[in-house]
């Protein structure tokens, strides 16, 4: 089987209104694109920052701008469609509970934890880069920090773009240790967690060009005994399943032969297509 579970509705950028892209008309252009690369079972996670719910979580100043949707109104929607029902949730520290709040109200088949953010600053960001204030190691050292706290957290499903942190390509420099020391700065808690982790071709299309996580960060996970989720973090129907040759190659060439499937908030595995 294959899947996409991390893809979004709308392109990610201002101006993407629900009447526009939350219609069913809209949904069946990713079902086509979907049903044409021969993945089964396809699902929808917008960000949480999107919806004005999430404003009882963090009041950052980017959630601010972005929180103009219902999330009641996009759970009616979803349940409708002949999809997966998902949630892109940012790992705030902290906060908790409020994450717990929206987890646990609708729904969901599947929570996807994404780290975007350490402490005010992002990672992947222009306007509130960590990287004019912090140093390589730092920000390497905290972001995989966190992304070990997110997956202790047990808010989580899967656990999206584990290696984000390298989005930048060369516009960013290298952290000066190697990457395996970072890496295993989250092993320890992920290795305990139940969370499935996520292959990602989002980042063939981003500046680093290569896919998340790579095949050091895969290969600790692999002998870490985790599950796997395959998604391309599409936000046009077009990149619905993009990139998933070199993908399921380099799956299997770490032994991964299944995938992970939800329903309910329950995941299990089944043959990687």
């Amino acid at each position: 089987m294959l899947t996409d579970y991390h893809t979004h509705l709308r392109p990610d950028v201002r101006d993407t209104p629900p009447a526009r892209y939350f219609t069913e008309d809209n949904v069946e252009r990713y079902l086509e694109a979907a049903r044409s690369r021969g993945i089964e079972e396809l699902g929808f996670s917008e960000h949480v920052y999107r919806f004005r719910e999430s404003l009882a979580v963090w009041r950052h100043p980017f959630w601010v701008e972005c929180a103009q949707d219902s999330l009641d109104e996009y759970v009616d929607f979803l349940v409708r469609m002949p999809v997966k029902v998902g949630l892109e949730l940012d790992w705030i520290p902290g906060r908790e509970e409020q994450l717990a709040a929206i987890a646990d109200s609708y729904p969901w088949d599947y929570i996807i934890g994404s780290v975007h953010f350490i402490a005010d600053q992002a990672v992947d960001h222009d306007g509130y880069d960590i990287w004019q204030t912090c140093s390589p190691d730092e920000v390497w050292s905290a972001y995989f920090r966190a992304l070990g706290d997110a997956a202790a957290s047990g808010l989580f499903d899967v656990l999206a773009h584990p290696d984000l942190v390298k989005v930048w390509g060369r516009a960013k420099p290298d952290p000066p240790r190697p990457k395996r020391e970072y890496y295993e700065l989250a092993m320890e808690q992920i290795a305990a967690a139940d969370v499935a982790i996520e292959v990602s071709t989002a980042g063939l299309r981003k500046a680093v060009g290569e896919l998340y996580p790579d095949r050091e960060l895969l290969e600790l996970c692999v002998e870490a005994g985790k599950p796997f989720s395959l998604s391309s973090d599409a936000h046009e129907p077009e990149f619905i399943g993009h990139g998933y040759d070199r993908a399921i190659e380099l799956m299997r060439e770490c032994g991964i032969d299944e995938v992970s499937v939800f329903e309910g908030r329950k995941r299990r595995e089944v043959a990687l297509g």
